[in-house]
């Protein structure tokens, strides 16, 4: 499970290579298309991650926050906070990898046109559930402490 926090930058890492599909190319012609599904409202984000390292069992993915999400950069936008389900998809190119409009798939069912700088989304390599809390001091519910009383308080059965 991905533990983040609202309005903070993510940094995870995931089982990636056990479930490579495309093992045509070197992994510097891979990256991966991560869908984020929020449980409360079902709202979707898509984001290529800003750091791609992909080791011998697992891959390093950065996401930056940003108020406005872009799925080309990686930034993203856990608001509100709670559970998601995530999805990674694995994207090959055949050519020079071209994470911009036009040259990366947008979502798992977006069909380029045949290209060696179009990526080609393979399938799901991996998924499972995040859990989004909320940055220190913006909760969406906050209490306020009351300070204690000087004399004591006393409550009378039945009033």
């Amino acid at each position: 499970m991905i533990q983040a926090i609202t309005e903070t930058n993510l940094t995870t890492f995931l089982q990636t290579e056990d479930n490579r599909i495309d093992t045509s190319v070197g992994s510097d012609k891979i990256r991966h298309l991560v869908k984020f599904i929020n449980d409360m409202d079902a709202s979707v984000q898509y984001a290529y991650s800003t750091v791609d390292l992909i080791y011998d069992r697992y891959t390093k993915f950065v996401f930056d926050y940003n108020a406005t999400p872009d799925v080309y950069t990686g930034k993203v936008k856990f608001i509100p906070s709670g559970y998601y389900k995530y999805e990674v998809y694995e994207v090959s190119w055949s050519g020079a990898v071209a994470i911009s409009a036009g040259n990366a798939p947008v979502t798992e069912d977006d069909v380029l046109p045949v290209g060696p700088t179009h990526g080609v989304v393979q399938g799901l390599v991996t998924k499972g559930k995040m859990n989004v809390t909320d940055k220190s001091g913006t909760a969406q519910v906050q209490y306020t402490q009351r300070e204690a009383p000087e004399s004591q308080n006393y409550i009378y059965y039945g009033q």
